[in-house]
């Protein structure tokens, strides 16, 4: 097999061409077929590039899956509305950004229930989970003090949080999305309210 290419620096546009043009060939076809059933030819074809031009950038089709959904993550969890915790109004924007979540979920289930599912990518999980923790964690941090008081450290909450989320959301996506968006934002907001309110010292 072709060795990748280490001469081109990941900031070369024409790099970045390239990798895109394969993200977006994977994700395409992912909605097709499995993700075991995609080869690099499949991917190359589709994209427009040759397989020496693949090899140049990934080792492999799950490798390139797997930054394809890294990278599709960050756009989404940079792009969620998520709420500050003492917002006046904090149920419906907690609902709302939850819903965007599920909702970008479905829009690529097949690549997602792949990566997420038993034989999925523990790059990917822990990726995802990473970064959900972040953003709650930041959200502890800079909430009221009076109103969230550190009785559990934020940091444990914020990982207790992400984990719960993925395991939700990894079991829906291998049951086929049954729930709708809405419906799956509006059953876990009160779960994961409830244990704010508890790590608070709240009734």
């Amino acid at each position: 097999m072709a060795t990748r290419d280490t001469t081109a620096a990941p900031g070369d546009p024409r790099v970045r061409r390239t990798r895109s043009a394969l993200a977006r060939a994977l994700i395409e076809l992912a909605e097709e077929r499995d993700l075991t059933r995609i080869s690099v030819s499949d991917v190359a074809g589709s994209a427009g590039v040759s397989r020496s031009a693949f090899y140049d950038h990934y080792r492999d089709v799950h490798e390139l899956a797997e930054d394809a959904c890294t990278a599709m993550i960050d756009d989404l969890i940079d792009s969620l509305p998520g709420p500050a915790l003492d917002s006046a109004d904090l149920a419906r924007e907690a609902i709302e950004s939850l819903t965007a979540f599920f909702d970008r979920l479905t829009a690529h289930a097949g690549l997602y229930r792949a990566l997420l599912g038993p034989q999925g990518s523990a790059r990917v999980a822990g990726h995802i989970r990473g970064r959900i923790a972040a953003v709650i964690h930041d959200r502890l941090t800079h909430a009221d003090a009076t109103d969230w008081p550190e009785r559990v450290p934020h940091d444990v909450t914020a990982s207790f949080t992400a984990g719960a989320l993925i395991g939700v959301a990894v079991d829906w996506l291998e049951h086929g999305c049954a729930r709708p968006p809405a419906t799956m934002a509006a059953a876990i907001w009160p779960l994961v309210n409830a244990h704010y309110r508890l790590s608070a010292g709240g009734g």
